[in-house]
This record gives C-alpha cells, structure tokens and sequence, in this order.
C-alpha cells in the first residue's frame, strides 16, 4: 500500500509516535509519501528518518495513494480537503492534538489503526462538502470545505448585514457579527458553539448559523442542501472576513456568493471500534450525567 501523511510545521515537539509508525510501514513493505513543507520540518527535527518522497499540491496524489494520514488535531485534518478533493483518498486522522473529533483516533493507538486499515478492519464516512462559488474566485481552485463557510465582520466593532437568499428567494437579512453555512460535519463545530443544532453525519442538510445575531428571534435554521444559498454582505466596513474552514480571505461588498453541495464527498476512515454516537458523548461529553 502506498500512504500520504500530512502534518503541520510547529514548535512542539514531533509526533511521538510517528518515527514507529514510519518504522512500520518500511518493515512491512509499504510505502509512504510526506506534504513537502511537513518533511522539510521532520528532517530538521530528527536526522534518523529517512523520507524519500513527497507531494505538494492536490495533482501529485492522483491515482498512486491508497490513505491519506493525516497527524495532528481536527483543523490539521481540515487542510486535506484541498489536497484530496475529488480524488476518493480515503482520509484518517490521528489526533495528536486537543479535541480530535473529526481526527478520532489518538496517536498512542496510531500502529493499531494502520494495522486496522491494511487488513481492512474500517468502514468509509461519506462527508458532504461545501462549495463556494463568487463572482471574484476569492478561492480559486480551493473552494471547497467540510466543515463551513464563515462570513464574519473584520476591521470595526460594527455589526455586518448579510442579505441570504434560497434558490433566488429572499430569506433574510442578518443583522449580526457574521454567519455561518455549515455542513452537518461542521455542524459539531462553529455552528455549535454559536447555538447551532447537531446534525447526524449522513444528513442531507445544510444549517445557518447567525454569529451574535442583533435581532432575538432569529434562530438557526436547517434547510435541504439541494439549495444554493446566495449571500450578499454589507457594513460600515469596508472589509470583510470570508473563510472556508481554516483558509480565510478579505473580502469587500462587491463580492456575491453562492453556496451548494460539492458535487464529490470526502471519505472518512472510521475504524470499526469507532462511531458518530460515541465520539459525541466521549469528545463533547454529551449527555454527560452522574446519573447515566
């Protein structure tokens, strides 16, 4: 099998498991490729392991990498989106971060996990996308997210308008610090921490989310993710904040928006000792009650 492991450079210290995880693929025959900018970080950290190949940019996995491996927390698994795209590589995240709720498989478990995918012991999470379509490709080719779309003011403590509308058809103007489209993926993580509803992983919805919205009675709202959810955006301001996940632009009133399903899913490893229900009430401690 051929792996690629995706990381981010930092000042913490390397995965403490990643030069045995590397021992064992090598031992066992298989071989791996490494995001070049993460590489370069390892072979300064520790001399002793040897990468002999990497990749850069989403072209360079096309049809030769059977995982993608992705070390670190649930905003490190995020980047793979732009990587991976349309290409079907299923992707399993090792959390050797905070929460990992998304990356659900903790690194003192990361040689299991591998062993798990090559004997085949894993089923595939199918994960709707977001796509982003604007009249200035602010994106350009990375448009895509799996968590959500966040349009939130920027320069001033003035609040934005942002006017949403469904297939064409005015839903409303939010008079708030931003809002938010997120998938149901994303829907356990902005979302819910601005009182967004939790949405099971398989949903076909999409939920929009107001950020500290003026006016009380506007609530979230869940509506089917066959809409293309249209959004203009306008302040005292002259700038605003548009981002996709962990990927963010400045963007200004001229820029016109529309939101809809990607047209291809991500597919989520999940081993068989794992499940959306568990990882709720383990990670979120959900329900959580002296009494259960």
């Amino acid at each position: 099998m051929h792996f690629a492991i995706y990381g981010r450079a930092s000042s913490k210290e390397l995965p403490p498991m990643l030069p045995a995880l590397i021992e064992k693929l090598n031992q066992e025959g298989h071989t791996f490729t490494m995001y070049d900018a993460y590489a370069e970080y390892i072979s300064r950290r520790d001399k002793t392991i040897s990468i002999k190949e990497s990749f850069k940019i989403h072209e360079d996995l096309k049809s030769k990498v059977d995982f993608m491996i992705s070390l670190g927390g649930d905003g490190t698994l995020l980047d793979t989106v732009s990587l991976v795209r349309d290409s079907g590589i299923p992707v399993m995240g090792i959390n050797t971060g905070r929460l990992g709720f998304l990356a659900a498989t903790p690194h003192e478990s990361s040689l299991e996990a591998i062993s798990s995918l090559i004997k085949g012991h894993y089923s595939l999470d199918n994960r709707s996308l977001i796509e982003l379509e604007t009249n200035k490709g602010i994106f350009g080719e990375n448009r895509y997210a799996l968590n959500e779309l966040t349009i939130h003011k920027k320069d001033t403590s003035s609040m934005v308008t942002i006017h949403a509308y469904l297939n064409g058809e005015y839903l409303n103007s939010y008079w708030a610090d931003g809002l938010i489209i997120s998938t149901p993926t994303g829907s356990t993580g902005y979302s819910l921490s601005c009182g967004g509803p939790i949405v099971a992983p398989q949903s076909t919805d999409f939920v929009i989310t107001p950020i500290a919205p003026h006016n009380l009675n506007v609530r979230p709202i869940v509506v089917a993710d066959k809409n293309v959810i249209s959004l203009e955006v306008e302040g005292r301001s002259s700038n605003f904040l548009a981002a996709l996940d962990s990927r963010s632009v400045t963007i200004d009133a001229s820029v016109h928006m529309a939101v809809r399903k990607a047209p291809f899913e991500l597919n989520l490893v999940r081993l068989n000792n794992q499940n959306f229900l568990s990882t709720l009430r383990e990670k979120l401690m959900w329900g959580k009650d002296s009494r259960n």
